[in-house]
């Protein structure tokens, strides 16, 4: 395609950059009708979103020249929500503007404000920054905007999301009237279009974004797991597809601290970005990340909001984004510039329902599969280590001779196999999961009478169908908090409300004593904690407690132990209190309390 539209020195720096075409976003700032007026931009992520405003600076930033004129302050503000895409959009515009001499400064938290100042004095022509170090380079006089021509918003909504509506209203404030405001956005909620009303005059609107949310070049995978197998999902799914480059997001810097340690200790090169690290620290992970020195980033949404890696081809999301719009922003982290990605959802058991609720609201068509298992990753190891050996290469006269000599001492099978051998050793392990069929299940419950099971004890869990318990997240559950193996765990009965399990009797107090420290560390560390205690009665009082709720008579079982539904008894009245209702905390059954607000007693799946 050519460039021949486009000012001299932004098409000379496309074509040394390699573009042969514009994406749809950056033809379309560049058509006659959107010249000289304000942008209302929303397009998807990786869709480049910083080459189409660099584009559309040009009219406001050369002149008839083709070059940049030196001014005293900056004429043109680009805004941006993180460091990592503030100093992004910076090496964007970097080389795009660099044949026109243009000086780019940037404004970000973490980095040297003095020298920041001393750039601004320099005479930079464009300054990218987030919003509160502007904001402060703003009120202490070094951000002189009288002469500022134009304004970008980039990634708005997540600027919104984060806060800085203050701060940004602030800047666009001291901007003079006369200028142009380009606003883009991967998403157009409510409050942005409302910026745009205040801060814009007949802006024209720019949407590349389809009706399918879900990027054209991501396919979305969804797997369930039982709550405490996450770390080991990903363990394996980070050997299945062997990506260039993955990123797993957490939703806490706790989680990417833990979850990296785990990762490292596996055998993986891995980087962590999160509100914890200090710049510096961050720019060494990027830069591993691109020299190919770590393959696998573990982040929190808003530090990974700047990555732009090419090699980005798989995306993990190791806990749950918060809505739709986090979805889109973390999944478009791959799929980028024409090339293929894989955005994979770890789903627990007891939140599959929001996740297809979410899916369904962004109109994301995920398909719903397995984790991989062990026997899988060595099916995918082996295709791979075929591909490559049977890849044609030149090979050396040094490297045949030490393949004759090794031929003298071992058969041709004998040196293949230590080559593969050489080349599994070298990689990570994989873990065994927990099956998740129908046919598993159902081998489960025809488990009957094992040994060690004739003198149990019953223990109650607080949590009931009503909860969404289930027997395949409660049983790793019990291992976890119980410190005992799931072949020493009986039968799981699921009621309305609570639940009930059997324990031998040799095992008990063992049992209960792990349950009760384990519980008192997750609510020391303010995580919801599963209520597990001995029961004197066990659960003869199911099928009372399903006829009251309406459900079916008997209970949901994990299969381990003898299934019976128990006996029927006569319904207890339970206490009252003032004017016959039943007391405060108390379900209408007095078996499990409510929270306050009349919320369910266990609404998720207790962390362990």
């Amino acid at each position: 395609m050519s460039f021949d539209h486009l000012p001299a020195p932004l098409a000379t720096a496309l074509a040394a950059r390699g573009y042969a075409d514009l994406t749809e976003v950056q033809s379309a700032v560049v058509q006659p009708e959107a010249a000289g007026r304000d942008l209302l931009v929303s397009a998807q992520t990786g869709s480049g979103k910083t080459v189409a405003f660099g584009l559309a600076l040009a009219e406001n930033l050369l002149d008839a020249d083709g070059m940049v004129p030196r001014n005293s302050g900056p004429l043109a503000l680009v805004i941006a929500p993180t460091r990592e895409l503030a100093l992004q959009v910076a090496r964007e515009l970097g080389w795009l503007y660099q044949g026109a001499g243009a000086r780019i400064a940037t404004c970000v938290g973490g980095m040297d404000a003095s020298k920041e100042r001393r750039n601004l004095a320099g005479g930079a022509q464009i300054v990218v920054g987030t919003p509160g170090r502007l904001r402060d380079h703003l009120e202490r006089g070094a951000l002189n905007l009288t002469g500022l021509r134009a304004a970008v918003l980039d990634e708005a909504d997540e600027m919104l999301d984060m806060g800085f509506r203050e701060e940004l209203e602030a800047i666009l404030d001291a901007a003079p009237e006369g200028r142009r405001t380009l606003l883009f956005s991967a998403t157009l909620p409510r409050p942005i279009v409302a910026l745009a009303t205040r801060y814009q005059r007949d802006a024209l609107r720019i949407s590349t974004v389809g009706q399918d949310r879900g990027h054209g070049d991501i396919t979305y995978q969804a797997i369930t797991v039982a709550p405490p197998e996450t770390e080991n999902a990903v363990v394996n799914l980070l050997r299945y597809h062997e990506a260039e480059t993955a990123i797993l997001f957490c939703a806490t810097r706790e989680k990417v601290r833990h979850l990296s340690a785990i990762l490292q200790e596996r055998g993986f090169a891995v980087v962590a970005l999160s509100g914890e690290h200090s710049q510096s620290e961050r720019n060494t992970a990027m830069q591993a990340l691109r020299d190919k020195r770590a393959r696998v980033c573990v982040a929190t949404d808003v530090a990974a909001r700047g990555i732009d890696l090419p090699g980005v081809s798989l995306v993990i999301h190791v806990e749950i984004p918060r809505d739709a719009e986090a979805l889109q922003h973390r999944s478009g982290r791959t799929g980028r510039a024409g090339k293929k990605g894989t955005a994979v959802l770890i789903v627990p058991y007891p939140r599959r329902r929001r996740v297809e609720s979410m899916l369904r609201g962004a109109k994301i068509n995920a398909e719903w599969v397995e984790a991989p298992t062990a026997q899988m990753i060595r099916a995918a190891d082996h295709s791979r280590l075929l591909e490559k050996l049977l890849a044609p290469v030149e090979l050396e006269e040094e490297d045949r001779k030490l393949g004759r000599q090794l031929l003298e001492h071992k058969s041709a099978e004998e040196i293949a196999a230590l080559l593969v051998h050489a080349h599994r050793a070298a990689m990570p392990q994989p873990e065994e999961l927990s099956a998740n069929t129908p046919e598993a299940q159902r081998a489960m419950q025809a488990e009957r009478h094992r040994p060690g099971f004739e003198d149990t004890i019953w223990f109650r869990l607080d949590i009931g169908r009503s909860n969404g318990a289930d027997p395949k997240w409660i049983l790793p559950v019990l291992c976890r908090r119980g410190h005992v193996s799931r072949n020493e765990i009986g039968a799981i009965r699921i009621g309305p409300q609570e639940s009930f399990v059997q324990i031998p009797r040799a095992i008990a107090d063992k049992f209960a004593d792990a349950a009760r420290r384990t519980g008192e560390q997750e609510r020391e560390a303010g995580e919801e904690s599963l209520l597990i205690e001995r029961s004197a009665t066990g659960p003869r009082d199911m099928a009372r407690q399903n006829r009251r709720h309406g459900g079916r008579e008997g209970n949901d079982e994990a299969g381990r132990g003898e299934y019976r539904s128990g006996p029927r008894v006569a319904a207890k009245p339970h206490r009252k209190g003032p004017g016959g209702r039943p007391f405060p905390g108390k379900a209408p059954g007095g078996t499990a309390p409510f929270k306050k607000g009349g919320k369910k007693p266990f609404s998720k799946a207790p962390r362990s």
